[in-house]
């Protein structure tokens, strides 16, 4: 009967079942709950490059930077707005990201001064370039600010922005330009428009996988509004009962792009079993190395080399480029470039950590580095003889892990999970120990018959 359990996964099967009726977003369900209001702390940390050399590095110089972090916000995303379809198998939210200040997991305040790339004046300097009369204002207005190729500037200017008073003086001939400036601004306590999410009910591996945003289907995402991600909510389609040769396919908010994850080792988060997944270096590869990765090119045809994505179409034109923190996986020219980067795995590598079983996400981080292109531009004396360079200027970690009381309420349904699936392994093995009694007392029962037979004599005395 064990075998033939095992051989048919009866309880297998039942157990799946069990879990894919459990993992459906509607009302009054622990899946449901966990998605409206993540209850594990999730905390966004930020890493800068403080420049040492900057007056070098206009003469040639190679670039110094030591890195300064981390300065820690924790991070509230709740789901809002949530309105289910009639049939149930879509569930409409907003999705508002809030971040406040955490001065006991950061390093220094918030007004701890940063020495790095003007970005701004880089990005107005990128801009107008090929045009004589404005490129003349600019460069007159940079020497009157006295405002140079690099800037000192708050952690929290930075982030959440400020009025350049570059860009303030330039609205008043490009009326396109915002006067401020920030990596971050504007994407606080903001949220970035409706998304449509898949329940599940219709089909368990689609739950709470993003259906539509803005209207727009997340096949359309790309063609419609290819910058959509840089200020959107991260997302992934994670589902139950993961097996390590599929791959979970998500979207980056600030990538701009979809990516994927392989599976890379088992591990235990809490006393959880777990399946790591990271994405392989081909999703950042140049395309002589993937060619799939054409498409990624912006401008069409201008590809940059590995580990590098241009997202400066999805920044109104500053010339950003992301990475890996540290130039991680990237091309070794860029590390080298720069003195002060050191790629390592562990801490700068982008991970999730997902339970087989359920779906459910153990652990993640996502780590990502804001880089500059920078170069000379002759028409500007601001830019001296500066190499042409990605130039480092942050990275960030975002990071979580499931809280205590949730792992125990996940430990609970593993282990009951693990009872249920090894059943038929227990009746074999009760089969066996069976087995062995059985046999062990037929051997006891022969021993005296034995022994008396062997008492008789061959020959009768008659």
């Amino acid at each position: 009967m064990g075998i033939a359990l095992v051989l048919s996964q009866v309880f297998q099967n039942a157990l799946y079942s069990r879990v894919k009726e459990e993992i459906v977003l509607k009302n009054g369900t622990d899946a449901f709950m966990a998605w409206e209001n993540p209850p594990p702390p999730v905390y966004m940390q930020f890493y800068f490059f403080n420049v040492t050399n900057s007056d070098e590095v206009l003469k040639g110089d190679r670039p110094a930077v030591f890195e300064v972090g981390p300065y820690t916000y924790r991070e509230f995303r709740p789901m809002e707005r949530v309105s289910f379809s009639e049939n149930g198998t879509r569930v409409s939210a907003v999705n508002p990201k809030s971040y406040v200040f955490d001065a006991n997991m950061s390093i220094g305040p918030e007004d701890d001064l940063i020495r790095t790339v003007n970005i701004p004046a880089v990005t107005v300097m990128e801009m107008f370039k090929d045009k004589v009369i404005i490129r003349n204002i600019i460069s007159a207005l940079m020497k009157s600010k006295n405002e140079g190729l690099f800037m000192t500037r708050t952690v929290g200017e930075i982030l959440w922005g400020y009025e350049d008073p570059l860009l303030k003086d330039l609205t008043r001939f490009e009326k396109t330009l915002d006067p401020h400036f920030g990596l971050f601004y504007k994407m606080n306590a903001t949220d970035d428009g409706e998304y449509e999410f898949f329940t599940g009910k219709a089909n368990y591996k689609d739950f709470a996988r993003v259906a539509e945003w803005k209207g727009n289907s997340s096949l359309e995402w790309w063609s419609s509004d290819q910058c959509n991600m840089i200020n959107g909510t991260n997302g992934a389609s994670f589902h139950p009962i993961i097996t390590k040769d599929e791959s979970l396919f998500m979207f980056s908010s600030d990538l701009c792009r979809s990516i994927y994850a392989q599976y890379e080792k088992d591990l235990s988060v809490r006393g959880i079993p777990a399946y790591r997944f990271v994405p392989p270096s081909a999703v950042f590869a140049n395309v002589s190395v993937n060619p799939a990765n054409t498409g990624f090119c912006v401008p069409a045809g201008k590809c940059l080399a590995s580990g590098l994505l241009n997202v400066s179409v999805c920044k109104q034109g500053a010339p950003i480029i992301m990475s890996s923190p540290h130039f991680y996986q990237a091309d070794e020219k860029f590390v080298l470039d720069i003195f002060g980067m050191r790629p390592k795995k562990e801490y700068h590598e982008t991970a999730l950590d997902i339970n087989p079983l359920t779906g459910i996400l153990l652990r993640a981080a996502k780590r990502l580095q804001v880089n500059v292109y920078v170069e000379k531009i002759p028409v500007f004396s601001q830019t001296g003889n500066v190499q042409t360079l990605v130039f480092p200027v942050m990275y960030l970690n975002e990071s979580v892990t499931i809280d205590e009381e949730s792992a125990k309420k996940l430990r609970a349904v593993v282990t009951e999970g693990n009872v249920i699936v090894n059943i038929p392994f227990g009746l074999i093995g009760l089969g066996i120990l069976l087995g062995v009694v059985f046999m062990v007392l037929m051997c006891w029962q022969r021993g005296p018959e034995s022994t008396a037979a062997e008492r008789q004599p061959l020959l009768s005395s008659s």
